[in-house]
Protein backbone atom coordinates (compact mmCIF):
# COMPACT_ATOMS: atom_id res chain seq x y z
CA UNK A 1 0.00 0.00 0.00
CA UNK A 2 2.92 2.34 0.73
CA UNK A 3 4.22 1.88 -2.80
CA UNK A 4 0.80 2.50 -4.30
CA UNK A 5 0.44 5.71 -2.36
CA UNK A 6 3.89 6.88 -3.41
CA UNK A 7 3.14 6.20 -7.05
CA UNK A 8 0.22 8.59 -6.94
CA UNK A 9 1.76 11.31 -4.78
CA UNK A 10 2.43 14.72 -6.30
CA UNK A 11 6.15 14.55 -5.57
CA UNK A 12 6.57 11.27 -7.44
CA UNK A 13 4.60 12.41 -10.45
CA UNK A 14 5.82 15.91 -11.05
CA UNK A 15 9.27 16.40 -9.51
CA UNK A 16 11.12 18.74 -11.88
CA UNK A 17 14.44 18.18 -10.12
CA UNK A 18 14.34 14.44 -10.74
CA UNK A 19 13.58 14.97 -14.41
CA UNK A 20 16.20 17.67 -14.82
CA UNK A 21 18.73 15.55 -12.96
CA UNK A 22 18.43 12.97 -15.70
CA UNK A 23 18.72 15.64 -18.35
CA UNK A 24 15.14 15.06 -19.43
CA UNK A 25 13.89 18.57 -18.61
CA UNK A 26 16.50 20.17 -20.87
CA UNK A 27 15.89 17.67 -23.69
CA UNK A 28 12.09 18.08 -23.49
CA UNK A 29 12.44 21.84 -23.48
CA UNK A 30 14.69 21.74 -26.49
CA UNK A 31 12.27 19.56 -28.38
CA UNK A 32 9.32 21.72 -27.46
CA UNK A 33 11.14 24.79 -28.72
CA UNK A 34 12.50 23.16 -31.86
CA UNK A 35 9.51 23.20 -34.19
CA UNK A 36 5.86 24.14 -34.05
CA UNK A 37 2.93 22.87 -35.95
CA UNK A 38 -0.32 24.78 -36.46
CA UNK A 39 -2.93 23.45 -34.08
CA UNK A 40 -5.50 23.61 -36.84
CA UNK A 41 -3.73 20.67 -38.43
CA UNK A 42 -5.08 18.55 -35.60
CA UNK A 43 -8.61 19.57 -36.39
CA UNK A 44 -9.09 20.66 -32.76
CA UNK A 45 -9.09 24.46 -32.85
CA UNK A 46 -7.18 26.96 -30.73
CA UNK A 47 -8.66 28.42 -27.58
CA UNK A 48 -5.39 28.92 -25.71
CA UNK A 49 -3.72 25.76 -27.04
CA UNK A 50 -0.07 26.04 -27.99
CA UNK A 51 2.01 24.26 -30.64
CA UNK A 52 4.04 21.33 -29.37
CA UNK A 53 7.19 19.45 -30.29
CA UNK A 54 7.64 17.08 -33.16
CA UNK A 55 8.02 13.43 -32.33
CA UNK A 56 9.25 10.04 -33.45
CA UNK A 57 7.35 8.80 -36.48
CA UNK A 58 4.92 5.93 -35.80
CA UNK A 59 5.75 2.44 -36.98
CA UNK A 60 5.05 2.28 -40.72
CA UNK A 61 4.33 -1.28 -41.71
CA UNK A 62 0.81 -0.94 -43.06
CA UNK A 63 -2.50 -1.77 -41.37
CA UNK A 64 -3.48 -5.13 -39.96
CA UNK A 65 -4.34 -7.46 -42.82
CA UNK A 66 -8.03 -8.20 -43.16
CA UNK A 67 -7.34 -11.93 -43.41
CA UNK A 68 -5.12 -12.03 -40.33
CA UNK A 69 -6.74 -14.57 -38.00
CA UNK A 70 -8.07 -13.01 -34.84
CA UNK A 71 -8.58 -14.35 -31.35
CA UNK A 72 -11.19 -17.15 -31.53
CA UNK A 73 -14.62 -15.79 -30.66
CA UNK A 74 -13.63 -12.14 -31.07
CA UNK A 75 -16.02 -10.05 -33.15
CA UNK A 76 -14.24 -9.11 -36.39
CA UNK A 77 -13.02 -5.55 -36.81
CA UNK A 78 -15.40 -3.27 -38.67
CA UNK A 79 -12.40 -1.82 -40.50
CA UNK A 80 -9.03 -3.57 -40.78
CA UNK A 81 -7.39 -0.13 -40.93
CA UNK A 82 -9.00 1.22 -37.76
CA UNK A 83 -9.56 -0.70 -34.54
CA UNK A 84 -11.70 2.22 -33.29
CA UNK A 85 -14.09 2.22 -36.27
CA UNK A 86 -17.00 1.20 -34.01
CA UNK A 87 -16.44 4.24 -31.75
CA UNK A 88 -17.82 6.92 -34.06
CA UNK A 89 -19.88 9.77 -32.54
CA UNK A 90 -23.23 8.67 -31.20
CA UNK A 91 -22.98 5.05 -32.43
CA UNK A 92 -24.37 3.53 -29.27
CA UNK A 93 -25.00 -0.20 -29.08
CA UNK A 94 -28.69 -1.18 -28.70
CA UNK A 95 -28.23 -2.35 -25.10
CA UNK A 96 -26.91 1.05 -23.92
CA UNK A 97 -29.05 3.51 -25.91
CA UNK A 98 -31.50 4.01 -23.07
CA UNK A 99 -28.87 4.61 -20.41
CA UNK A 100 -28.75 8.16 -19.04
CA UNK A 101 -25.54 10.02 -19.85
CA UNK A 102 -23.45 10.27 -16.69
CA UNK A 103 -19.86 10.63 -15.48
CA UNK A 104 -18.91 8.11 -12.77
CA UNK A 105 -15.98 9.29 -10.65
CA UNK A 106 -14.25 6.96 -8.14
CA UNK A 107 -12.84 8.94 -5.21
CA UNK A 108 -9.97 6.91 -3.74
CA UNK A 109 -9.72 9.01 -0.60
CA UNK A 110 -13.46 9.18 0.09
CA UNK A 111 -14.48 5.59 -0.79
CA UNK A 112 -17.29 6.93 -2.95
CA UNK A 113 -18.33 7.39 -6.56
CA UNK A 114 -19.51 10.86 -7.57
CA UNK A 115 -22.11 10.86 -10.35
CA UNK A 116 -22.08 13.93 -12.62
CA UNK A 117 -24.77 15.06 -15.06
CA UNK A 118 -22.77 16.23 -18.11
CA UNK A 119 -25.53 18.66 -19.14
CA UNK A 120 -25.46 20.63 -15.91
CA UNK A 121 -21.88 19.88 -14.74
CA UNK A 122 -23.37 19.07 -11.34
CA UNK A 123 -22.90 16.08 -9.02
CA UNK A 124 -26.32 14.45 -8.81
CA UNK A 125 -25.46 11.60 -6.48
CA UNK A 126 -22.65 10.24 -4.30
CA UNK A 127 -22.54 6.44 -4.04
CA UNK A 128 -20.73 4.76 -1.12
CA UNK A 129 -18.57 1.89 -2.39
CA UNK A 130 -15.58 -0.05 -1.03
CA UNK A 131 -12.15 0.96 0.22
CA UNK A 132 -9.95 2.91 -2.19
CA UNK A 133 -11.90 2.72 -5.45
CA UNK A 134 -9.48 3.17 -8.36
CA UNK A 135 -11.38 2.78 -11.65
CA UNK A 136 -14.96 2.48 -12.91
CA UNK A 137 -14.89 -0.17 -15.64
CA UNK A 138 -17.60 -1.02 -18.22
CA UNK A 139 -18.13 -4.78 -18.56
CA UNK A 140 -17.50 -6.58 -21.86
CA UNK A 141 -21.24 -6.74 -22.60
CA UNK A 142 -21.52 -3.05 -21.56
CA UNK A 143 -24.39 -3.77 -19.15
CA UNK A 144 -22.51 -3.29 -15.86
CA UNK A 145 -20.06 -0.76 -14.45
CA UNK A 146 -17.55 -2.36 -12.08
CA UNK A 147 -16.00 -0.16 -9.37
CA UNK A 148 -12.52 -1.49 -8.52
CA UNK A 149 -12.21 -1.23 -4.72
CA UNK A 150 -8.48 -1.87 -4.57
CA UNK A 151 -7.86 -2.05 -0.82
CA UNK A 152 -11.34 -3.29 -0.05
CA UNK A 153 -10.59 -6.37 -2.20
CA UNK A 154 -13.95 -6.32 -3.92
CA UNK A 155 -15.89 -4.93 -6.88
CA UNK A 156 -19.07 -2.88 -6.63
CA UNK A 157 -21.41 -3.35 -9.61
CA UNK A 158 -23.42 -0.32 -10.75
CA UNK A 159 -26.40 -0.66 -13.07
CA UNK A 160 -25.94 2.14 -15.66
CA UNK A 161 -29.65 2.02 -16.46
CA UNK A 162 -30.63 3.05 -12.92
CA UNK A 163 -27.37 4.27 -11.40
CA UNK A 164 -27.90 1.92 -8.45
CA UNK A 165 -25.10 -0.06 -6.82
CA UNK A 166 -25.46 -3.80 -6.31
CA UNK A 167 -23.95 -6.34 -3.95
CA UNK A 168 -20.15 -6.34 -3.80
CA UNK A 169 -18.23 -9.22 -5.35
CA UNK A 170 -15.11 -10.44 -3.56
CA UNK A 171 -12.01 -9.99 -5.76
CA UNK A 172 -8.54 -9.65 -4.25
CA UNK A 173 -6.42 -6.59 -5.14
CA UNK A 174 -8.49 -5.29 -8.09
CA UNK A 175 -6.42 -2.25 -9.02
CA UNK A 176 -7.69 -2.36 -12.61
CA UNK A 177 -9.89 -4.58 -14.76
CA UNK A 178 -9.91 -5.60 -18.42
CA UNK A 179 -11.80 -8.05 -20.64
CA UNK A 180 -10.45 -10.26 -23.39
CA UNK A 181 -11.78 -9.23 -26.83
CA UNK A 182 -13.85 -12.40 -27.15
CA UNK A 183 -15.55 -11.75 -23.81
CA UNK A 184 -14.30 -15.06 -22.40
CA UNK A 185 -12.38 -13.66 -19.44
CA UNK A 186 -12.09 -10.69 -17.17
CA UNK A 187 -8.46 -9.88 -16.40
CA UNK A 188 -7.77 -8.37 -12.99
CA UNK A 189 -4.60 -6.31 -12.66
CA UNK A 190 -3.63 -7.42 -9.15
CA UNK A 191 -0.90 -4.83 -8.68
CA UNK A 192 0.30 -5.59 -5.14
CA UNK A 193 -0.17 -9.34 -5.57
CA UNK A 194 2.01 -9.28 -8.72
CA UNK A 195 -0.56 -11.27 -10.64
CA UNK A 196 -2.73 -11.22 -13.73
CA UNK A 197 -5.89 -13.03 -12.69
CA UNK A 198 -8.15 -14.39 -15.42
CA UNK A 199 -11.74 -14.64 -14.12
CA UNK A 200 -15.23 -15.39 -15.33
CA UNK A 201 -16.47 -12.04 -16.74
CA UNK A 202 -19.83 -12.32 -14.97
CA UNK A 203 -19.27 -14.14 -11.65
CA UNK A 204 -15.60 -13.14 -11.31
CA UNK A 205 -14.65 -16.68 -10.30
CA UNK A 206 -10.95 -17.38 -10.84
CA UNK A 207 -10.09 -19.32 -14.00
CA UNK A 208 -6.31 -18.91 -14.01
CA UNK A 209 -3.77 -16.94 -11.98
CA UNK A 210 -0.61 -15.81 -13.78
CA UNK A 211 2.21 -14.67 -11.43
CA UNK A 212 4.45 -11.96 -12.89
CA UNK A 213 8.00 -10.95 -11.98
CA UNK A 214 7.49 -7.22 -12.54
CA UNK A 215 6.03 -4.87 -9.92
CA UNK A 216 2.84 -2.88 -10.22
CA UNK A 217 0.84 -4.24 -13.16
CA UNK A 218 -1.75 -1.59 -13.84
CA UNK A 219 -2.79 -0.71 -17.43
CA UNK A 220 -3.09 -2.54 -20.74
CA UNK A 221 -4.47 -2.65 -24.25
CA UNK A 222 -5.06 -5.43 -26.78
CA UNK A 223 -3.65 -5.96 -30.24
CA UNK A 224 -5.92 -5.46 -33.24
CA UNK A 225 -6.34 -9.22 -33.65
CA UNK A 226 -6.82 -9.68 -29.90
CA UNK A 227 -4.13 -12.34 -29.70
CA UNK A 228 -1.92 -10.46 -27.27
CA UNK A 229 -2.00 -7.54 -24.89
CA UNK A 230 0.70 -5.29 -23.50
CA UNK A 231 0.76 -4.44 -19.78
CA UNK A 232 2.59 -1.63 -17.98
CA UNK A 233 4.36 -2.34 -14.65
CA UNK A 234 4.70 1.03 -12.94
CA UNK A 235 6.88 0.17 -9.94
CA UNK A 236 9.61 -1.68 -11.84
CA UNK A 237 9.43 0.36 -15.05
CA UNK A 238 8.69 -2.66 -17.24
CA UNK A 239 6.34 -3.86 -19.96
CA UNK A 240 4.82 -7.31 -20.40
CA UNK A 241 3.51 -8.94 -23.54
CA UNK A 242 0.84 -11.54 -22.81
CA UNK A 243 -0.62 -14.22 -25.10
CA UNK A 244 -4.39 -13.79 -24.65
CA UNK A 245 -5.48 -17.32 -25.53
CA UNK A 246 -2.67 -19.12 -23.70
CA UNK A 247 -2.88 -16.69 -20.76
CA UNK A 248 0.90 -16.62 -20.67
CA UNK A 249 3.58 -13.92 -20.50
CA UNK A 250 5.57 -14.20 -23.75
CA UNK A 251 7.68 -11.04 -23.52
CA UNK A 252 9.13 -8.74 -20.88
CA UNK A 253 11.37 -5.69 -21.06
CA UNK A 254 12.56 -2.83 -18.89
CA UNK A 255 12.03 0.66 -20.25
CA UNK A 256 15.30 2.47 -21.11
CA UNK A 257 14.88 5.26 -18.55
CA UNK A 258 16.08 5.34 -14.94
CA UNK A 259 13.05 5.49 -12.65
CA UNK A 260 10.47 4.91 -15.40
CA UNK A 261 6.85 4.60 -14.19
CA UNK A 262 4.66 3.54 -17.14
CA UNK A 263 0.92 4.16 -16.89
CA UNK A 264 -1.80 4.06 -19.55
CA UNK A 265 -1.37 1.94 -22.71
CA UNK A 266 -3.04 2.51 -26.07
CA UNK A 267 -2.68 0.96 -29.53
CA UNK A 268 -2.85 3.15 -32.64
CA UNK A 269 -5.88 2.95 -34.95
CA UNK A 270 -3.95 0.90 -37.51
CA UNK A 271 -2.95 -1.56 -34.78
CA UNK A 272 0.78 -1.27 -35.46
CA UNK A 273 2.06 1.30 -32.98
CA UNK A 274 1.70 1.27 -29.21
CA UNK A 275 1.89 4.26 -26.90
CA UNK A 276 2.70 3.96 -23.19
CA UNK A 277 2.43 7.02 -20.95
CA UNK A 278 5.26 7.40 -18.42
CA UNK A 279 4.75 9.82 -15.55
CA UNK A 280 8.43 9.95 -14.57
CA UNK A 281 9.87 10.11 -18.10
CA UNK A 282 7.34 12.89 -18.80
CA UNK A 283 6.19 11.48 -22.12
CA UNK A 284 4.95 8.46 -24.02
CA UNK A 285 6.94 5.49 -25.26
CA UNK A 286 6.42 4.60 -28.92
CA UNK A 287 6.60 0.84 -29.46
CA UNK A 288 6.20 -1.76 -32.19
CA UNK A 289 3.97 -4.22 -30.34
CA UNK A 290 4.43 -7.14 -32.71
CA UNK A 291 8.22 -7.02 -32.53
CA UNK A 292 8.24 -5.80 -28.92
CA UNK A 293 11.63 -4.16 -29.47
CA UNK A 294 13.21 -1.16 -27.77
CA UNK A 295 10.74 1.77 -27.65
CA UNK A 296 11.47 5.46 -28.26
CA UNK A 297 10.44 8.25 -25.92
CA UNK A 298 8.25 11.13 -27.09
CA UNK A 299 8.32 13.96 -24.47
CA UNK A 300 4.82 15.37 -23.90
CA UNK A 301 4.74 17.01 -20.47
CA UNK A 302 5.31 16.41 -16.77
CA UNK A 303 3.52 13.39 -15.35
CA UNK A 304 2.17 11.94 -18.63
CA UNK A 305 -0.63 9.64 -17.55
CA UNK A 306 -3.82 8.99 -19.56
CA UNK A 307 -4.28 8.26 -23.29
CA UNK A 308 -7.54 8.78 -25.21
CA UNK A 309 -8.39 8.44 -28.92
CA UNK A 310 -10.62 11.00 -30.67
CA UNK A 311 -13.88 9.80 -32.19
CA UNK A 312 -12.49 10.22 -35.72
CA UNK A 313 -9.35 8.19 -34.84
CA UNK A 314 -7.09 11.04 -35.92
CA UNK A 315 -5.79 12.39 -32.60
CA UNK A 316 -4.72 11.03 -29.22
CA UNK A 317 -5.21 13.16 -26.12
CA UNK A 318 -2.43 12.77 -23.52
CA UNK A 319 -3.07 14.03 -19.99
CA UNK A 320 0.04 15.47 -18.33
CA UNK A 321 -0.90 15.20 -14.69
CA UNK A 322 2.16 16.97 -13.33
CA UNK A 323 1.62 20.26 -15.17
CA UNK A 324 -2.10 20.56 -15.81
CA UNK A 325 -1.98 20.16 -19.58
CA UNK A 326 -3.23 17.86 -22.34
CA UNK A 327 -0.98 17.17 -25.35
CA UNK A 328 -2.40 16.26 -28.77
CA UNK A 329 -0.72 13.66 -30.97
CA UNK A 330 -1.58 13.26 -34.65
CA UNK A 331 -1.69 9.55 -35.52
CA UNK A 332 -1.03 10.19 -39.19
CA UNK A 333 2.30 11.92 -38.64
CA UNK A 334 3.25 10.69 -35.19
CA UNK A 335 3.83 14.32 -34.20
CA UNK A 336 2.53 16.45 -31.37
CA UNK A 337 0.26 19.15 -32.77
CA UNK A 338 -0.97 21.07 -29.76
CA UNK A 339 -1.27 21.47 -26.02
CA UNK A 340 -4.17 22.60 -23.87
CA UNK A 341 -3.69 24.33 -20.53
CA UNK A 342 -6.19 24.02 -17.70
CA UNK A 343 -6.71 27.55 -16.30
CA UNK A 344 -5.30 27.83 -12.80
CA UNK A 345 -3.53 24.51 -13.18
CA UNK A 346 -4.72 21.04 -12.29
CA UNK A 347 -3.80 17.37 -12.20
CA UNK A 348 -5.56 15.72 -15.18
CA UNK A 349 -5.46 11.96 -14.79
CA UNK A 350 -7.84 9.33 -16.19
CA UNK A 351 -11.17 9.67 -17.96
CA UNK A 352 -12.81 9.44 -21.37
CA UNK A 353 -14.69 11.16 -24.17
CA UNK A 354 -18.36 12.05 -24.39
CA UNK A 355 -20.43 9.91 -26.77
CA UNK A 356 -20.31 12.63 -29.42
CA UNK A 357 -16.59 13.20 -28.90
CA UNK A 358 -17.00 16.91 -28.20
CA UNK A 359 -15.94 16.82 -24.54
CA UNK A 360 -12.96 15.18 -22.87
CA UNK A 361 -13.60 14.35 -19.22
CA UNK A 362 -10.65 13.89 -16.85
CA UNK A 363 -10.30 13.49 -13.11
CA UNK A 364 -8.20 16.03 -11.20
CA UNK A 365 -6.24 13.60 -9.05
CA UNK A 366 -4.82 16.03 -6.49
CA UNK A 367 -7.41 18.77 -6.69
CA UNK A 368 -10.63 16.89 -5.81
CA UNK A 369 -12.23 17.97 -9.04
CA UNK A 370 -13.18 16.82 -12.53
CA UNK A 371 -12.38 18.70 -15.75
CA UNK A 372 -14.56 18.97 -18.85
CA UNK A 373 -12.63 20.16 -21.92
CA UNK A 374 -13.97 21.16 -25.32
CA UNK A 375 -12.16 18.99 -27.89
CA UNK A 376 -12.72 21.55 -30.65
CA UNK A 377 -11.02 24.44 -28.87
CA UNK A 378 -9.20 22.96 -25.88
CA UNK A 379 -11.16 25.30 -23.61
CA UNK A 380 -11.91 24.13 -20.08
CA UNK A 381 -15.69 24.08 -19.85
CA UNK A 382 -15.96 23.25 -16.17
CA UNK A 383 -14.11 22.28 -13.01
CA UNK A 384 -16.47 20.21 -10.88
CA UNK A 385 -15.79 19.55 -7.18
CA UNK A 386 -15.93 15.86 -6.20
CA UNK A 387 -14.50 13.67 -3.43
CA UNK A 388 -10.88 13.16 -2.44
CA UNK A 389 -8.44 11.59 -4.89
CA UNK A 390 -10.65 11.21 -7.97
CA UNK A 391 -9.08 8.67 -10.31
CA UNK A 392 -10.32 6.45 -13.18
CA UNK A 393 -13.63 8.03 -14.10
CA UNK A 394 -15.93 6.48 -16.69
CA UNK A 395 -18.01 8.44 -19.17
CA UNK A 396 -21.09 6.38 -19.92
CA UNK A 397 -22.57 5.30 -22.20
CA UNK A 398 -20.08 5.44 -25.06
CA UNK A 399 -20.09 4.16 -28.67
CA UNK A 400 -18.77 0.70 -29.45
CA UNK A 401 -19.87 -2.93 -29.66
CA UNK A 402 -18.05 -4.25 -26.59
CA UNK A 403 -15.70 -3.09 -23.84
CA UNK A 404 -12.11 -4.15 -23.23
CA UNK A 405 -12.21 -2.55 -19.78
CA UNK A 406 -10.29 0.19 -17.96
CA UNK A 407 -12.30 3.44 -18.00
CA UNK A 408 -13.67 2.51 -21.42
CA UNK A 409 -11.72 0.95 -24.28
CA UNK A 410 -14.33 0.08 -26.89
CA UNK A 411 -14.18 -1.85 -30.15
Amino acid sequence: MADRNRSHSPSRAVSPTRAAGRGLGRRAAALLAAAACALAAAGCGGGGAEPAAQSPRPVERGPVKADRPGLPGMPPLLDARDVYAADRPGKLAPQVKSYPSRIYVPNTGSDTVSVIDPKTYKVTETIPVGIQPQHVVPSWDMKTLWVNNNRGHDLTPIDPATGKAGKKVEVHDPYNLYFTPNGKYAVVMASMDRQLVFRDPHTMEVRKTVPVSCAGVNHADFSADGRYFIVSCEFSGELLKVDTEKMKVVGQQRLPFDGAMPQDVKVSPDGRTWYIADMMADGVWVLDGDRFGRPKLLPTGKGAHGLYVSRDSKVMYISNRGEGTISLLDFGTGKLVGRWHIPGGGSPDMGGLSADGKVLWLSGRYHSEVYALDTRTGRTLAKIPVGQGPHGLAVYPQPGRYSLGHTGIFR
